[in-house]
């Protein structure tokens, strides 16, 4: 029987993953095989995100990790952004950490349209990456998933259900974009 060539889904062009893009991105594990999942692989999931985070110039104002997936948001604060890049570096990285178990043969992403990316549409993608392990009926409500946060540098305390999290989270999404870095981002302190 001859073999089937690989299925891959369809991208979109790659400048689409690049500068202010905002990226839904889902990373399977194949098969969908589970048991992954525990602390020192959150751990290990933050620290790298945090390295693509840098490396390409994006923010993660949500993530979750389930027993068979991944969901995160990137959020392009520079012109030098690429989240293509990122998630090959991201796949790449963690993939030592799921050993011996591997990822899908690719993520599933959506670029968040225009009208997607208003404050109120965007926060109810974000609400819906978080709420994932309720609808799942892994925890009665979504502060008792410990894998889950945002990644933020320079902002290790911080978390998508704490109080104040959108106003600050906003405001250092601006002053990132308006310095179109994030190495050069100053601490915005609480008020």
């Amino acid at each position: 029987m001859p073999l089937q060539p690989r299925r891959f889904l369809p991208r979109l062009a790659p400048e689409m993953y690049c500068g202010n893009a905002v990226v839904f991105w889902t990373h399977t594990v194949k098969d969908r095989a589970s048991g992954w999942l525990d602390p020192s692989s959150h751990a290990a999931f933050r620290e790298i995100v945090l390295h693509a985070a840098i490396r390409e110039q994006l923010l993660c104002p949500v993530y979750t990790m389930m027993p068979d997936h991944v969901h995160f948001v990137w959020m392009g604060v520079a012109p030098e952004s690429d989240q293509l890049s990122g998630s090959v570096f991201f796949r790449r990285q963690f993939e030592r950490n799921l050993a011996p178990w591997k990822w899908q043969s690719q993520p599933h992403d959506h670029v968040l349209r225009e009208d997607e990316r208003l404050q109120g549409s965007f926060m109810a993608t974000c609400t819906y990456i978080h709420e994932n392990p309720v609808r799942k009926r892994l925890v009665a409500n979504r502060e008792s998933w410990p894998f889950s946060g945002c990644v933020l540098p320079g902002y290790p305390e911080m978390l998508p259900n704490g109080e104040g999290f959108w106003e600050l989270f906003w405001r250092i999404y601006n002053h990132a974009v308006e310095r179109q870095s994030i190495g050069k981002l100053d601490v915005i302190r609480r008020r």
